[in-house]
């Protein structure tokens, strides 16, 4: 892992009031404070965790991006050639902590913002330490996953095994020789369950609520990012009835080993917020059957884990990759920005009607690769900041 401790941490807030005050210092904040400062304004990044990167940080060890180096750098600095077309995780955090340096960003660690609450024609946020931070400009980049989220299954308080989020997963190392269930089949899920298989877990299982469409990463050096970007400029019935064919022509029917084709169309899914899994290993390990997709989970009753088809399994450990919650209610929730689901209505160049300066980016989990769309909204987010100066 890279040294944490980097000259853009721990930078004091300055005296005067910044131009544009940046919420998380993760990709998307990084790049949008970037892109703000090429624009002649002075953001200040605030960022509630001890270093930049912080989400990064914490991610599993064998986690790398899903979309090239070339297509995932942010503004204004390519990612190093050295770091591969895949970069890792490691790599990750140090091309963030690269990128505060180069632009030279003021980057405050150690402040969380509790509320974002208006100002006369700006805003003002009151934070840690009896700090109040004001603005006219505000983005808002705490990361798309942000609190981590178990269902409350019933009986989930008396499983006598260990249940932890796939947040909390670092690598197979705990789980040599032991049973374990991986709960959720999306990317997540999915590499944490090939992770086990190979790291040495005696039974591999991983629950399947909805089956996933599964897609390989890359096809004759095309990569699955490529295709997703031109998805997102196509009519989504048209991906709907294009995809099955892609899908059939790079990837076996798994239907024999309890892994059926997904009944759903692919780009529908992704708009609702399930993007494709991009294979690092699935299709051969549940080929091989060393990783066995089950049914969904139903409740727990002590060791035993009863799944929707019925049936009992008893898991030593069950690692919930159930996603995360955007948990912006606390810090905007009572402007009226978010939908019935917590995401906020607008991102990028657009603000609310009822919030001018108030903007958003990295909420969203786009199929042509988050880095990129983060390093898209950064720079129409400068612009539109800019203008309304």
């Amino acid at each position: 892992m890279a040294d944490p401790t980097t000259a853009t941490d721990r930078v004091p807030p300055p005296t005067a009031a910044p131009d544009a005050i940046v919420i998380g210092a993760g990709p998307g904040g990084l790049a949008a404070a970037a892109a703000l400062r090429e624009r002649g304004l002075r953001p200040l990044v605030v960022e509630r965790a001890e270093h930049v990167g912080a989400s990064w940080r914490g991610h599993y060890d064998r986690l790398h991006l899903h979309t090239t180096r070339r297509l995932s750098a942010l503004p204004g600095l390519p990612i190093p050639r050295r770091f591969g077309r895949w970069v890792s995780r490691d790599d990750v955090v140090r091309y963030l902590e690269k990128y505060a340096e180069y632009h030279e960003l003021e980057i405050a660690t150690g402040i969380e913002v509790g509320r974002v609450e208006r100002k006369g024609a700006g805003w003002e946020l009151p934070a840690t330490g009896g700090r109040v931070l004001s603005s006219a400009v505000v983005v808002v980049a705490t990361g798309h996953n942000h609190s981590p989220y178990i269902p409350d299954w019933p009986g989930r308080n008396t499983f006598s095994g260990d249940l932890l989020h796939a947040a909390r997963y670092r690598n197979a190392v705990p789980y040599n020789g032991r049973d374990v269930l991986v709960v959720g089949a999306g990317n997540t899920g999915a590499e944490i369950a090939v992770d086990l298989m190979e790291g040495g877990a005696s039974r591999v299982r991983l629950a399947v609520r909805t089956p996933p469409h599964i897609l390989r990463r890359s096809t004759l050096g095309w990569p699955a990012q490529a295709s997703g970007i031109v998805c997102r400029r196509l009519p989504t019935r048209l991906v709907d009835r294009v995809a099955p064919y892609i899908e059939r022509a790079g990837v076996p029917d798994l239907s024999a080993y309890g892994l059926p084709r997904p009944e759903t169309g692919l780009y529908s899914r992704v708009l609702d917020g399930a993007i494709p899994v991009q294979d690092v290993g699935l299709i051969a390990a549940v080929r091989s059957r060393r990783v066995e997709p089950v049914a969904a989970v139903a409740e727990f009753d002590g060791d035993k884990v009863r799944l929707a088809d019925g049936s009992e399994i008893s898991p030593e450990a069950v690692i919930a990759a159930t996603g995360y919650r955007r948990g912006l209610e606390p810090l905007v929730g009572h402007l009226g920005v978010l939908d019935g689901r917590g995401r906020p209505v607008v991102h990028g160049a657009r603000t609310p009607a009822s919030a001018p300066g108030l903007y958003f980016t990295g909420f969203t989990n786009p199929i042509s690769g988050m880095f990129r769309e983060m390093a898209i909204d950064a720079r129409r987010i400068a612009r539109a900041a800019a203008r309304a100066r």
